[in-house]
């Protein structure tokens, strides 16, 4: 007797599932519209009008990156509203330390069973995040791949192109002894570490749903789910009404320590005084509650920096009021010193933990 005849459902991968979710998503991707792209989504790609969106002589800057672990948080509490934050914010803030402007953005959403509102909320995240940096979301991938991952997880890719004037690409190649370091905070750890962090939490005993220890009146999870703050705004800002920039250095994993001297000349050393950033609570938490050396807290995490830029020592007061007045709480790091081989930080003091 012959068996019946299967199809995709009975694989595991539902086509309806799919066209729900474009259906969900639709509206938030029209909100992303911009100049050079309408933002429509259904075709097999995205078209961007450079021409329209201005730009005579530009340079394109592409990025690609991921949410890493903290992934698991938001699948294991539930709470999906803000890793698309994360996603975008992880790209885009790659983009603006080369002066360039984001200009569209595609994600790639993978699942082993795609549930339409999941998919809606993370993409709801993306939207919002793409529309605070003035980039369109033109285009993505979903992915239903049943056995290839466990019930309820999934993984997120972001990719983002943006576009410089020639003149204005960062780092300049003048920056050198003497220029100064500034820091803008964080908003907390962002999206790097995480491996770390769900190491300690696990070594406090505690659950995603427990009172968080670094954050009166939130859970754990929540506090942790702090999405990675967006700096293009301001910095595009203050790069434009300034004219001061000269580079710029996105912290994220390998902290200040490894991310700083890619943007520094050979022959440099970034000296940063450490009794001058204003380490959040949960960076102390995560150090003492796990034992975790400052040498190495420097490595895995931002402490408290999420950006770093070089400046002229003229120059110093106005790019920093430029950025308390976007919005942004700066600190002086430190500064450039003539040194011998690549370009490394030398740090000065100790990391309030």
């Amino acid at each position: 007797m012959a068996q019946d005849g299967l199809n995709y459902r009975d694989a595991g991968v539902d086509i309806d599932a799919g066209n729900r979710l474009v259906d969900l998503i639709k509206p938030l991707v029209k909100a992303t519209a911009r100049p050079g792209a309408d933002a429509d989504i259904g075709g097999f790609g995205g078209v961007f009008d450079l021409k329209r969106a201005g730009f005579s002589d530009p340079l394109l800057v592409a990025t690609t990156d991921g949410v890493g672990t903290k992934l698991k948080i938001a699948i294991e509490t539930g709470k999906h509203d803000t890793i698309g934050i994360d996603l975008v914010a992880m790209c885009v803030n790659d983009l603006v330390v080369q002066g360039a402007e984001p200009l569209f953005f595609l994600d790639y959403f993978a699942t082993g069973h795609l549930s339409p509102e999941v998919g809606a909320q993370i993409v709801r995240g993306i939207a919002l995040a793409c529309k605070e940096s003035g980039c369109a979301l033109v285009g993505g991938e979903t992915a239903e791949m049943p056995g290839m991952y466990a019930e309820g997880d999934y993984d997120l890719a972001g990719f983002s192109v943006g576009a410089v004037e020639r003149p204005d690409l960062l780092p300049k190649p003048d920056v050198q002894a003497g220029d100064v370091i500034l820091g803008l905070a964080s908003a907390g750890v962002h999206s790097n570490g995480y491996s770390l962090v769900r190491r300690v939490v696990e070594r406090a005993g505690l659950g995603w749903h427990d009172p968080a220890p670094f954050a009166p009146g939130e859970s754990v999870g929540v506090a942790l789910l702090t999405p990675t703050r967006l700096y293009v705004k301001s910095v595009l800002s203050v790069i434009r009404s300034t004219g001061a920039v000269k580079a710029l250095a996105h912290i994220t994993g390998g902290g200040i320590t490894e991310n700083l001297p890619r943007v520094l000349p050979k022959g440099t050393v970034a000296r940063i005084d450490l009794g001058n950033l204003v380490v959040p609570p949960v960076f102390r938490w995560l150090a003492q509650t796990g034992g975790v050396a400052p040498e190495e807290m420097l490595r895995a995490f931002n402490c408290g920096i999420g950006m770093a830029v070089v400046v002229p020592a003229e120059a110093e007061e106005t790019v920093a009021a430029a950025f308390a007045d976007a919005g942004e709480t700066v600190v002086r790091l430190g500064v450039i010193e003539p040194g011998e081989g690549a370009a490394h930080v030398v740090y000065e003091g100790s990391l309030g933990l």
